[in-house]
């Protein structure tokens, strides 16, 4: 067995974009992916459900539980969670990906949308990891790996969409909190953050960003895939960045995660 061959990996929002791509990447070791998203049926605008999903990821060579979950709710998570653990026989990895984003000002955000960021984003990191810290201590290798940035406290990151940043923190210091909280248990938690934008359809419909001037999910993918097969108790506490983490393993050459091949690609939020 090598990489991820027979672990169990609880993602959220795999359906598509970097949740997808990350478990497609564990899928090639011959991982089993539980598919936690809310898209059980065909969207209007997204394209791939859970379904979708998991059929990608049995022709990658992993196997798949594709199960409709909203993470908002906490009897959803748990029963996801139970049934997971109970198909695979335990769960060895969760993978925070799910989240919503607004990149609205104050007076630009209706509650409805801040309650769906903070739900989502905060809250929903938060409950999936508490839900699935009991049976990460039974793994051998266990981790919890979140997408979200690194803590810089300035104002410049907060002022054009105060309520996107404050629920992308909120992912943040669970990862800063719980790493901590559960160092001497051997879980690992770190976060993943990319350096330029990356190019999925959810970001296509963000007006003003130009998509085509980022990177494939692939870098993340390969990125987690390299944190999630280090040591848990020697990796932990990290607020890594794709290219580093890439880099570190020996991997300098990025030109075929660049969507348009030669373009100056677009910074990503909250990296100087």
């Amino acid at each position: 067995m090598t990489g991820l061959a027979g672990k169990t990996l609880f993602i959220t929002g795999a359906s598509r974009g970097i949740g997808l791509a990350i478990a497609l990447r564990a899928a090639r070791d011959g991982a089993n992916i539980i598919i936690a998203a809310k898209t059980d049926t065909p969207h209007p605008k997204l394209p791939g459900t859970i379904h979708t999903a998991a059929a990608e990821i049995q022709a990658a060579g992993g196997q798949a539980l594709p199960l409709a979950v909203d993470i908002r709710y906490e009897d959803q998570v748990r029963a996801a969670v139970e049934r997971g653990a109970k198909h695979f026989g335990g769960i060895d990895i969760l993978v925070n990906n799910a989240s919503a984003i607004s990149l609205t000002g104050t007076l630009d955000t209706p509650m409805k949308r801040f309650d769906l960021m903070m739900g989502v984003n905060t809250r929903g990191t938060y409950l999936c990891s508490q839900v699935c810290i009991p049976y990460l201590l039974k793994a051998a290798n266990p981790h919890i790996l979140t997408l979200s940035p690194p803590l810089h406290m300035r104002a410049k990151w907060f002022a054009g969409h105060v309520a996107y940043t404050m629920a992308k923190y909120g992912m943040s210091m669970c990862v800063l909190g719980m790493a901590e909280e559960f160092r001497r248990k051997g879980i690992a938690v770190n976060a993943l953050w990319p350096r330029t934008i990356i190019s999925t359809v959810a970001l296509q419909v963000i007006p003003g960003i130009d998509a085509s001037l980022g990177r494939t999910p692939d870098i993340m993918a390969d990125a987690a895939w390299h944190i999630l097969t280090s040591n848990s108790r020697t990796t932990t506490g990290n607020f890594f960045i794709d290219d580093e983490v890439l880099a570190a393993a020996g991997v300098t050459d990025l030109s075929r995660y660049a969507v348009t091949p030669g373009a100056e690609l677009l910074p990503d939020l909250f990296l100087d």
